[in-house]
């Protein structure tokens, strides 16, 4: 039993740098498409994003966004009364088309 224990300890030490999550090169990638696409013109910046949509959230607390640097779609998240809301603009025309949340 005390061998089958080592064993598993050692697999999983030896497994653990090869299941690296790749996510932080993947952010980074996203990152430069999305500077990209703002440089190009076909994506608004973030603060004309947040200065249509923070004044129609009244009573919400706003608490970030996030990209998609492929869709070009901005999610913005707002707490309002316990209550997480997530709006979803499109980054090329700066429309709402999606909420969650109330």
């Amino acid at each position: 039993m005390k061998m089958l224990l080592s064993s598993l300890v050692c697999l999983l030490a030896v497994a653990g740098p090869a299941v690296a999550d790749p996510a932080p090169d993947q952010r980074r990638g996203d990152q430069v498409e999305a500077f990209d696409q703002l440089k190009k013109g076909r994506l608004l910046p973030l603060h004309e994003i947040e200065r249509r949509v923070v004044p129609q959230m009244r009573g919400a607390q706003y608490l970030g966004v996030e990209l998609d640097s492929i869709s070009g779609i901005y999610t913005l998240k707002f707490l309002r009364d316990g209550n997480v809301i997530w709006v979803e603009v499109d980054g090329r025309s700066g429309q709402i088309i999606g909420r969650t949340g109330n």
